[in-house]
């Protein structure tokens, strides 16, 4: 066999069931190999959908999705999903054809060192130099991309390396052990505990990849601590429970400000500075901070932990509950303030207004959703309304990206939500912005048969870009942020998909479940009311927190 035969071979050794990406001429060998695989190569319509798709795939599986280029341009379009994936700790694997070995030290025709490009956006990368290293550059990648943290690695292949005959298997795959929490650490984080008046729960992404919702929830009901998360810790704790604070995030004051400025002890769990940076919620240093992870807390001015319990999340949960005997009551003030964050969600249950307010599109989104439905959404104005407003029974069933925070995210990362979880409802939840930036997957997606929804939060604008300039110079101050847009119902129906407008606020749910019930995917063009920005910023700094 040839290299690229047995890169193939070690792929599916690692249990790969799909391979996202383009041909090209480097990767031939590559291709050629696939058709005699178990693995499904998906043929994507640019290299950036592809990487989403594997960057969703990895974070919704916990194992590596694989995207693959070709050289040059094919590469460095891989870039922005891998960047993302990296920054957001889902695994991903990105495999890039290369040139010849023997053209490397010329100026060749689409030549660029990609192991010196991915390195600034991968955990780890390299160039398979010599066929029968292969078995050891992909085991490697896949157990540095699925360790904790999670991220993105690269392999580079040289299209002569690829056809070199070559003898070799797959490596066995080790079996990792979890690593426990020393005793020292678990007692002072029990003492820390149990002398707070006020304690807080944060929750980030790395408590859903640690499979720790039911510690989480155990934990905080057995304590009677209240609990917020972040964009990325959606569903770690049911948003019915009576102790769910919802989501903290917002780059300005909100209603869970009130339960930082008000708390004692920060007990973050799971929680990754990079989703909401420490700065925003103890700008001082102040608060006392007890730090639950898999891996040590990062270095920040701002986040300095009294307590680090390092390990297995569950355990170290169950391990503190055994010697905190806590007594005492959940703050008073983060009780009232559940009333408060539940009223404003539900005075928008019937509101009417025509363009749809945002957080009226987004009530009537949950209210068609099941409990284990997923929605992806993109990044714009309407992620931080997805971020306040739509709110989950369990993990992974609303997908934000809030590490790289890349647009474009939302039509290859339904598509890959759709192919892990056939059965159930996926939506993608973008602006118009977004949308145009990889609606060509709506083709893929449409030719794999995956049939989801798109709903277009339609303001003919860079909303979010709109809200922050208005923030910063004054109402009515922006620029450069509109464009305008083709017809999204023509687009659709051209692709060989369904295509509906929403004309008014009461045609949004029975639209959405028509959309839903396709066996194609479809979609949705609402046109919605950001002056609702406007009046948030507005609100938010009138914001008292007094009971």
């Amino acid at each position: 066999m040839n290299t690229a035969e047995l890169l193939v071979q070690c792929l599916e050794n690692e249990g790969v069931q799909y391979i996202f990406g383009l041909p090209g001429e480097e990767n031939l060998h590559v291709l050629e190999a696939l058709k005699h695989s178990s693995i499904k190569f998906i043929t994507t319509r640019h290299e950036q959908g592809a990487a989403f798709m594997a960057d969703v795939y990895g974070r919704l599986t916990g194992k590596a999705g694989v995207c693959l280029s070709t050289l040059g341009p094919g590469a460095t379009n891989l870039m922005t999903g891998v960047a993302d994936a990296n920054l957001d700790g889902a695994p991903l694997v990105a495999i890039t054809g290369q040139v010849g070995t023997d053209r490397m030290h010329i100026e060749s025709h689409q030549y660029l060192d990609l192991v010196a490009m991915f390195a600034p956006v991968t955990k780890w990368n390299k160039q398979i130099v010599r066929p029968s290293i292969t078995p050891e550059v992909v085991r490697k990648a896949f157990k540095r991309s699925q360790s904790e943290k999670p991220g993105a690695v690269h392999i580079d292949l040289p299209e002569n390396i690829a056809a070199m005959p070559v003898e070799g298997n797959p490596l066995r795959k080790d079996n990792s052990e979890k690593t426990y929490a020393s005793f020292a650490s678990i007692r002072a984080a029990a003492a820390a505990i149990c002398q707070a008046v006020n304690p807080l729960i944060l929750v980030g992404n790395g408590a859903i990849r640690a499979h720790a919702s039911d510690a989480v929830t155990q934990f905080a009901t057995l304590l009677n601590i209240p609990v917020a998360n972040t964009f990325m810790g959606k569903g770690v704790i049911p948003y019915t429970h009576q102790l769910a604070l919802w989501s903290v995030g917002l780059q300005q004051r909100d209603f869970i400000t009130c339960a930082f400025d008000n708390t004692d002890l920060v007990i973050a769990i799971g929680y990754d500075l990079i989703e909401f940076s420490p700065k925003k919620w103890n700008r001082n240093g102040e608060i006392p901070i007890v730090h639950i992870g898999v891996s040590p807390a990062e270095i920040d001015s701002s986040y300095i932990p009294n307590a680090e319990v390092v390990g297995d999340i569950s355990d170290s949960l169950y391990e503190i509950l055994k010697l905190a005997d806590r007594q005492g009551k959940p703050d008073p003030l983060a009780i009232s303030l559940r009333s408060e964050i539940r009223a404003d969600y539900e005075q928008y249950a019937h509101d009417d207004g025509f363009p749809i307010k945002p957080q009226k599109l987004i009530y009537d989104l949950r209210q068609v959703m099941g409990p284990d439905d997923i929605v992806i959404s993109d990044v714009g104005a309407h992620k931080m309304w997805m971020a306040r407003h739509y709110h989950c029974h369990s993990p992974n069933t609303c997908i934000i990206s809030n590490g790289f925070a890349a647009m474009g995210i939302a039509i290859p990362g339904a598509l890959a939500a759709k192919l892990i979880h056939p059965k159930r409802k996926v939506v993608a939840v973008t602006g118009d912005g977004g949308f145009m930036m990889n609606s060509q997957e709506l083709e893929t997606a449409l030719r794999v048969g995956t049939p989801f929804v798109t709903i277009i939060f339609n303001d003919g604008g860079y909303g979010l870009i709109e809200w922050k300039q208005e923030n910063q110079f004054g109402k009515g101050n922006s620029s450069f942020v509109h464009f305008s847009n083709p017809d999204f119902v023509k687009l659709a129906e051209s692709m060989g998909l369904k295509g509906y407008r929403v004309e008014s606020a009461l045609d949004l749910i029975p639209t959405l479940k028509e959309a839903l019930a396709q066996d194609v995917p479809a979609v949705i063009d609402c046109p919605v009311d950001y002056r609702e920005n406007h009046r948030f910023s507005q609100k938010a700094g009138e914001l008292s927190c007094a009971l």
